[in-house]
């Protein structure tokens, strides 16, 4: 394989009735300057100095013309020796693109997430060979499209339901308007196998209550050769002192197996066990020589969803892996990055923070690209379900036969590509259309119509990926049911105070979005919001252009800033001046709200089965419900999060009858004793403490303390288990809190066991 990333020229102009199409008239009459490949557009250009940074004060609307340009990469490679049955691979080409070699034209593109493959075999010179990738607007080229009346957006303009390209890219209450132009993942050429293995699907057929299962395997090979004699399969596969293999002769170029693997060693999510894999090596074998190998890692569970569409208490979303219930806690995934390119650098370190807030499921949000394969990769290894939507959010898209299939092919190729995964837990449609379709005052019995989700993606699913569970539409809103009836909701509501009826009485049994405001800290705030306008944050330009809002678009209809500040208020009845003391109260506020919403899923158990929070990390500098800044820098959240989500964790439940229950809660597999303490957070005062079992996969009460109602007290719980002390607190009484007060509690918290240093 030839790697062709680096250092690429890049020409560009604008599209008028005067541009040419042939590369020739870009080199003659557009700009020029250096590109790097996988990269973007805009990045370029402020490398080369032609722009400001795009993410500082409201540099983004000077990027604004450019969605009317075309661009042209170029770049000269030697070919490799004996380079005979070539293609060329762009693993991601934004989005409309003509790609010549040696001026001729080889293939052309126009979806922004697929792999795209191009035989170059009578392209290619010996020696010194010159590519060309010429990329025309998508702006431009949806105006030429005429979407049906139905269509429309939640969020952004009208052209990303049209295309096939990150929905976020258009403008988000999360994330900044780019509709980027680049070559953002890798580029190569790679020799074609006259002979070779194309593709493999592991799948656990079953699994009996010893463990022993049966792995089904379908298998899909090529070659030249004009007799298919002679030719077999051979599997091997290992996990520790775990090995299983098998043979069978293929007479035809695909074929299936069933693979007894007794005493399986099981893959669990984070907190439920092992998370085994199994290094398994595929062969294609000819008169006994091995033609082709291909090896994977995969993992041996069986994970089921128990979905009832019933309202309130009838209905049902639980979590099933290997038998066992799972109480699902985790964090929506959205764009590491406005400009995708840069996601690769940023991986490690944003799922290195779901790994230490002890997160064991992971939504895939509908608005965003499709991971690769480092990102599940690392879920595999780190037992974190992962929920993937299909690349759909917040829009109703066209139902017409031509992206019905462009739809259908761009699943097909994602599920072939993430399916052996042990970490993927469920397809989901997408994102909220479902929803939307209702928001628009249409009877939900309207989305049973919508082809792509009831027709084009389950069948891709079934066909493809048949032991996994689809949803879809998250939330799934079927005949005759309203939005917070459904058993998985997206729990937004006013976004008031955090404690008001809606969060503490929801029916959702599983909460796959919630979020709360949060500001960030005032060192990330000066990388971005030029220092006159720090302290002004209420109806300023530059502070809702990182709201999210796209000003030349005008304003959304409702304002983050001042959620926030009303949030604020809400808990400390008054909203300070200064922004040192402001994002210090605004991180209180979000921190306390996030806690009590995973608190409430875990005294509930099993009640609520899962909640999948809003969210870890930015994707651009901006004022958001993320508890991680883009530049790293964690809110206060984050550690509450932490400490709330370990696997054993001893809890307070809100006042009733003149008391407040303790309780234990375990989620995993074991039985622990667990040694715990309540303290009065103010003058160390014992109130309980004790030595329980905490029994596997359940919740115990552990005593309970008396309090007036509207008393503001801060208590502090510890436990010990497994030869470590955890630490956790709660807040109780109603606002408003006195801000010194709750300052100082929160230096009294942060010394708790893992304690922290807050940095706002």
């Amino acid at each position: 394989m030839l790697s062709l990333n680096g250092e690429w020229t890049l020409y560009y102009a604008p599209e008028t009735g005067e541009t040419r199409t042939d590369p020739e008239w870009l080199r003659s009459h557009g700009e020029k300057i250096a590109a790097q490949v996988p990269g973007n557009v805009e990045l370029d250009l402020f490398r080369a100095g032609r722009e400001p940074d795009p993410f500082y004060g409201e540099n983004i609307y000077r990027f604004r013309p450019y969605e009317f340009f075309c661009w042209q990469f170029e770049r000269d490679f030697e070919a490799p020796e004996g380079a005979e049955g070539q293609e060329m691979v762009f693993e991601g080409l934004n989005c409309f693109a003509d790609v010549y070699l040696n001026e001729r034209l080889i293939g052309c593109t126009h979806n922004a997430f697929l792999r795209h493959s191009f035989d170059v075999t009578d392209a290619l010179r010996k020696g010194k060979n010159h590519l060309t990738v010429r990329i025309r607007s998508a702006v431009n080229e949806a105006r030429k499209m005429t979407p049906p009346a139905l269509s429309s957006t939640h969020e952004s303009g009208a052209e990303f339901p049209m295309l096939r390209m990150p929905p976020s890219s258009f403008g988000w209450d999360i994330m900044a308007r780019f509709p980027s132009a680049g070559i953002w993942r890798d580029v190569y050429l790679q020799a074609k196998k006259s002979t070779g293995i194309d593709d493999a699907y592991y799948a656990t057929k079953a699994l009996d209550e010893n463990g022993n299962a049966t792995i089904r395997l379908r298998y899909w090979w090529h070659t030249d050769d004009p007799m298919l004699c002679g030719y077999s399969v051979r599997v091997h596969g290992v996990c520790g002192e775990s090995v299983f293999d098998a043979e069978k002769v293929s007479g035809f170029t695909d074929g299936r197996m069933d693979i007894a693997v007794p005493g399986a060693k099981l893959w669990w999510p984070k907190g439920y066990g092992e998370q085994n894999l199994y290094t398994v090596t595929l062969s294609l074998v000819k008169d006994g020589r091995v033609l082709d190998t291909r090896e994977e890692r995969i993992g041996i569970r069986r994970a089921e969803i128990e979905h009832r569409l019933e309202p309130g208490d009838r209905g049902e979303f639980r979590v099933i892996v290997n038998g066992c219930p799972i109480l699902c806690k985790g964090s929506n995934w959205v764009p590491l990055d406005a400009f995708h390119s840069r996601d690769a650098s940023r991986l490690k370190a944003a799922h290195d923070l779901l790994e230490d807030a002890q997160c064991n499921i992971i939504r895939c949000w509908g608005g965003n690209v499709y991971e690769d394969h480092a990102f599940f990769s690392l879920c595999d290894e780190r037992g974190m379900l992962v929920w993937q939507d299909f690349a759909m959010a917040c829009a109703s898209y066209s139902q017409s036969a031509d992206f019905c299939a462009e739809i259908e092919h761009e699943a097909e190729q994602v599920i072939k590509k993430l399916r052996n995964h042990p970490s993927i837990l469920l397809w989901a449609g997408d994102n909220e259309v479902d929803e939307g379709l209702v928001a628009q005052g249409f009877a939900s019995e309207q989305n049973r119509y919508n082809a792509l989700t009831r027709e084009v993606l389950p069948r891709a699913v079934r066909m493809h990926d048949p032991y996994r569970y689809y949803l879809p539409s998250s939330p799934f809103i079927p005949e005759h049911m309203e939005r917070y009836e459904v058993p998985e909701q997206h729990n937004w509501g006013a976004r008031a105070y955090f404690k008001d009826d809606f969060y503490k009485h929801s029916t959702a049994h599983f909460i796959s979005e919630c979020g709360y405001h949060g500001c960030p800290s005032p060192l990330s705030l000066r990388e971005f919001i030029p220092a006159e306008d720090l302290n002004h944050w209420k109806g300023s330009d530059v502070w809702d252009t990182h709201n999210t809002d796209y000003i030349p678009f005008g304003r959304r209809g409702y304002n983050r800033i001042t959620l926030m500040e009303d949030q604020v208020r809400i808990l400390f009845g008054t909203v300070p001046q200064d922004v040192e003391t402001f994002a210090k109260l605004s991180q209180i506020s979000q921190a306390e709200a996030k806690k009590f919403f995973i608190e409430r899923t875990r005294i509930k158990k099993w009640r609520r089965t899962g909640i999948i929070w809003w969210n870890m990390i930015d994707g651009w500098p901006q004022i958001s419900d993320a508890v991680v800044d883009y530049y790293y820098r964690k809110k206060l959240a984050y550690y509450y999060i932490r400490r709330v989500q370990q696997k054993t964790a001893v809890m307070m439940d809100e006042l009733r009858d003149w008391s407040h229950d303790v309780i234990l809660g375990n989620d995993s597999r074991e039985d622990f004793r667990v040694r715990w303490q309540v303290k009065d957070g103010e003058n160390g005062k014992t109130l309980l403490e004790g030595e329980t079992l905490s029994p596997a996969n359940r919740n115990v009460r552990l005593g309970s303390i008396r309090e007036t109602a509207g008393e503001q007290k801060l208590y502090l719980l510890t436990w010990e288990t497994e030869g470590k002390t955890y630490g956790n607190h709660y807040i109780s009484g109603f606002p408003h809190y006195d801000a010194e007060k709750m300052l100082n509690w929160v230096q009294i918290i942060s010394g708790l066991p893992e304690p922290f240093d807050w940095e706002s």
